[in-house]
Order: C-alpha cells, then structure tokens, then sequence
C-alpha cells in the first residue's frame, strides 16, 4: 500500500523536482508545471499521466483510476492505498514526464533502463 510519503519521495526523487502546495494543497512541479497533487481527506491523489494510457487505466483498474476534468484534461484520480510502492514510483515518473522536456525524460529513462540491468 503506497502513501503520500512515497508519492513525495518518489517525485522528489527525480531530475529537477520541487515541492509546493496549490491551493493549500501539497503537490509536486517541475519545469514550474504541477505534475502531483494531493487533494485529501475524500479525495485521491491527482496525476498527469499520459492520456491514452490513463483512459486505458479508467477502463481496467477504475477501482484505482478516475477521470479529474480539470485544465486539459489530462488529469486522474489516482487511489494510491489500492497501489504498490513500484507502482506508484512507475506512475509518478509518467506524470513526471508529461511537464518536462522530452530530452530530460529520455536521458532519465536511459539512466534508469541502465541502472535496472545491472
């Protein structure tokens, strides 16, 4: 079972990552873009993930996934509880992706990619 406490570690984790809070709320921003949100008590945490495989997501885990229709859209209501720590991490690095420069995610993926083989 995942936690706020993980989602933060795992996003402050990665290049370029700071913390903030939006509208009272923490979150988690890079590039000066909000990538993680925290919108407790009824509510799960908010991730920008990609958008054809977060409507992929709605479709087959919708215990877990939910669509937030804010901004763009690109937006879910993820209930990290129902995840594992890996999962989460995978997730948080996805929505990492969707604010930052493609070069700074593909240089991050390479290093990771390396890092897992060894």
């Amino acid at each position: 079972m995942a936690t706020f406490a993980d989602l933060k570690r795992a996003g402050l984790a990665l290049p370029g990552v700071e913390f903030h809070r939006h509208l009272g709320q923490p979150a988690l921003r890079a590039n000066k873009k909000m990538f993680a949100l925290w919108w407790p008590p009824d509510r799960a945490t908010i991730l920008k993930l990609e958008r054809h495989h977060q409507t992929m997501l709605f479709d087959v885990r919708p215990n877990v996934f939910a669509p937030c229709k804010v901004g763009t859209g690109i937006w879910s209501y993820v209930n990290i509880a129902k995840l594992d720590r890996a999962e989460l991490m995978a997730f948080v690095a996805e929505a990492w992706t969707q604010v930052v420069p493609k070069k700074l995610s593909r240089a991050y993926a390479a290093r990771v990619s390396v890092s897992q083989t060894r």
